[in-house]
């Protein structure tokens, strides 16, 4: 088309960056060289020496050994570099301790809390005992007392339960108010499944491991009842109905049972 113009763009010199002199980079590299250099002084330097050290959550029967081993580890950092490995290490050898956290408070200050795995129940072996957590964990070596007792035939072995059965015995053990866990002897499996021996009262029978905390409520409810004096057993294995066994006639059961939990005297063994 005749008279048509052809717009061009103005063109724009690029502009060059002025590369820095190598005395500029050797001072930057130098600099860099010299804060790492510094902080790594600093962090190991006595000036932030571990000095005040506190630790809580141990209740083991280790509990002075474990305390005296942190404190002795800690003792040998800076709050501005825990090793945490050699904490864990200085504690290895006690069976209670899961985990630990820790807390600097600087310049001095460091705060060691010990979680520790709670067992629930001991493995009765012949005549030993090993202690073990509600999810199987074996706690060997470590002192306990008062706790309830699961038949097993042998020493399942290693740092872990795996057997079915024992696991479940374990689990309803770990599910049991304090209250009744201190009175609980035995957890073993019989012709009706797993069942629980209290001291002083009746034997408990779970059936499965499922709604072992329900089983556990309905049980401390019922025995509570004193329609419930003199049973020989307490059926819990259907969830929200509990049958006892042993005890006399009783005319008010039905308005004594609560949520649900319904008390069926009898005399007959299940």
């Amino acid at each position: 088309m005749s008279g048509a113009r052809t717009l061009r763009m103005p063109r724009f010199a690029a502009r060059r960056v002025p590369r820095p002199s190598p005395r500029l980079l050797l001072a930057l590299v130098l600099a860099v060289a010299l804060a790492i250099g510094g902080w790594l002084w600093l962090r190991d330097a006595s000036l932030v020496r571990v000095r005040d050290v506190t630790i809580v959550g141990v209740s083991s029967s280790d509990e002075g050994h474990i305390r005296a081993s942190l404190e002795a580890a800690a003792r040998e950092m800076t709050t501005l570099h825990v090793r945490r490995d050699a904490l864990r290490d200085a504690v290895a050898q006690f069976p209670s301790v899961a985990s630990l956290r820790t807390k600097t408070d600087f310049p001095h200050g460091l705060t060691i809390e010990v979680v520790e795995h709670t067992p629930v129940a001991v493995l009765a072996v012949g005549g030993a005992g090993v202690p073990a957590t509600g999810g199987g964990h074996l706690l060997r070596g470590l002192r306990t007392s008062g706790l309830p007792q699961v038949a097993v035939k042998a020493d399942p072995g290693g740092d872990r339960v795996t057997d079915g059965g024992t696991l479940g015995a374990l689990e309803i053990a770990a599910a049991a108010p304090r209250a009744l866990r201190a009175r609980t002897g035995r957890v073993a499996s019989g012709p009706q499944g797993l069942q629980v021996t209290l001291r002083d009262g009746p034997r408990l029978i779970f059936g499965g491991r499922a709604g072992a905390r329900a089983k556990w409520a309905a049980a401390a409810r019922v025995l509570a009842e004193p329609s419930a004096q003199g049973a020989t057993y307490l059926d819990l294995r259907v969830v929200g109905r509990v049958a006892a066994g042993g005890v006399g006639p009783v005319d008010t059961a039905e308005e004594n049972a609560e949520d649900g939990d319904t008390l069926a005297p009898g005399n007959a063994q299940p």
